[in-house]
């Protein structure tokens, strides 16, 4: 999707870490993107975060004070509002090798260790960023497609009330209601 998305189609993305350097790495990294990066310094504004706003992901630091990413990244999982929200582990290179395994139980989407590449985590999140749009697309195509049903649907039950009550209408205006009522579902098949 090209860099000048819409309105509605930027999707947030949440940097969680304790350390400010690391915020503005992930910043510096991730900004070209011109999406809305919002940044939590734990687990518990994280969730705050999460609970206010949607974010089409999360880039979460597994070692923090307090809540660590482990515990976040299952409360995150454990709401339904927030259980879609794809999340990226980061740590750091020296951290146990039972992190990552530890990570994706959690419900983490990837893992990327410190240091890491910047291009590589401008590609995975650009990846995530262009499924999240994806998602919201059929999601308003769903709306869309209802829609369309209902419509149908009331149309057809008025065209059966006209035709048992006792003013039948004419032929041509009921060809008219058939012809109409043919290019609501074809156009809704059409797009």
């Amino acid at each position: 999707m090209s860099a000048e998305a819409t309105t509605d189609e930027r999707a947030s993305i949440l940097l969680v870490d304790d350390m400010e350097d690391n915020l503005i790495a992930l910043e510096a990294v991730l900004g070209s993107l011109n999406e809305p990066l919002v940044r939590a310094r734990s687990g518990e504004e994280a969730m705050k975060a999460l609970l206010r706003q949607q974010f089409a992901l999360v880039l979460l630091d597994v070692r923090m004070p307090g809540m660590d990413g482990f515990e976040t990244a299952a409360n995150i999982k454990r709401l339904d509002q927030t259980k879609d929200v794809p999340i990226i582990f980061l740590t750091g290179a020296e951290d146990d090798s039972g992190y990552a395994f530890r990570g994706y139980a959690t419900g983490a989407a990837d893992y990327l260790t410190k240091p890491f590449d910047p291009w590589v985590l401008r590609a995975k999140v650009s990846v995530f960023l262009d499924l999240h749009r994806k998602n919201q697309q059929l999601e308003r195509l769903l709306a869309q497609q209802q829609a369309d049903e209902g419509e149908v649907s009331m149309r057809l039950a008025k065209l059966e009330e006209q035709l048992t009550g006792e003013n039948p209408p004419d032929l041509l205006t009921l060809r008219a209601q058939v012809r109409e009522l043919r290019q609501l579902v074809s156009g809704r098949r059409d797009n």
